[in-house]
């Protein structure tokens, strides 16, 4: 149980086959992260089922978490999650360039939800927001005292623009489909800032749901390492081939 199905000692990555729920009490892991895609429980596909209980499983593993799924996924099992500690702080919209659904009686699908969770206090919390590049143009300037209803008063202050910006909630990145490894595959752009995020450069991301590796390529290719577990076989072997081929962009 506690050998890897696959590692790789210089990039501090490993490929655990099995169970997450037997797998992680045997590993012993403290992390700094986790991020993961659960079976959602959505089709009549037979992988795709909710492990029950899951989120319980994890707590000690790490202080924070990113989890994929769909409202109907977290309002389902929103109990599961209060009952283990976990608390919500957060959630970005996954937008794809195009749909996965095929209902012809509901609104075309073509976002999913990722949610941030944390146990403890925030302020122990690893969190580290992310810039973009948003304005070109670098400007300063001075703003009087104001007030807004929702958010309380702002007083006088100076402010510098260095054309930086928060990313978005909302990200829209292309969706993998005829080029994914696993039906439900998260593109790396997704995924790398939801990493740079929760995780420390040099940490440890887990990702308990590996399905293709995606987490583990992600976190590799952002000076992380990475731990996956991934109950079918098969896609243990496709992960850990991915990962052999995987070669990093020169410093």
């Amino acid at each position: 149980m506690t050998e890897p199905y696959w590692h790789d000692e210089d990039a501090g990555l490993a490929i655990y086959h099995g169970d997450m729920r037997e797998v992680l009490p045997a590993l012993g892991l403290q992390a700094d992260c986790i991020v993961t895609d659960p079976p959602y429980q959505e089709t009549s596909l037979d992988w795709d089922r909710w492990p029950k209980g899951w989120p319980e499983w994890i707590v000690g593993i790490a202080p924070s978490m990113w989890c994929f799924g769909s409202m109907r996924t977290f309002m389902d099992h929103y109990p599961e999650f209060a009952a283990s500690g976990w608390k919500l702080s957060q959630d970005i919209i996954w937008e794809k360039h195009n749909g996965s659904g095929f209902a012809a009686d509901r609104f075309k699908r073509v976002h999913e939800i990722a949610t941030h969770w944390y146990r403890g206090d925030w302020r122990d919390v690893h969190h580290e927001v992310q810039r973009e590049r948003g304005n070109s143009t670098k400007r300063s300037g001075s703003a009087v005292r104001a007030t807004t209803p929702h958010t309380g008063e702002i007083g006088v202050h100076r402010w510098d623009d260095d054309g930086m910006r928060i990313p978005r909630s909302v990200q829209r990145v292309r969706s993998m489909h005829s080029r994914s490894i696993h039906p439900t595959e998260k593109p790396l752009g997704i995924l790398d800032p939801l990493i740079r995020y929760a995780c420390p450069e040099g940490g440890l991301v887990v990702d308990p749901f590996m399905g293709s590796g995606s987490t583990l390529d992600a976190a590799r290719q952002s000076g992380r390492h990475a731990i996956g577990i991934e109950a079918r076989e098969e896609y243990c072997e496709a992960a850990a081939r991915r990962l052999d081929a995987l070669t990093l962009p020169a410093a």
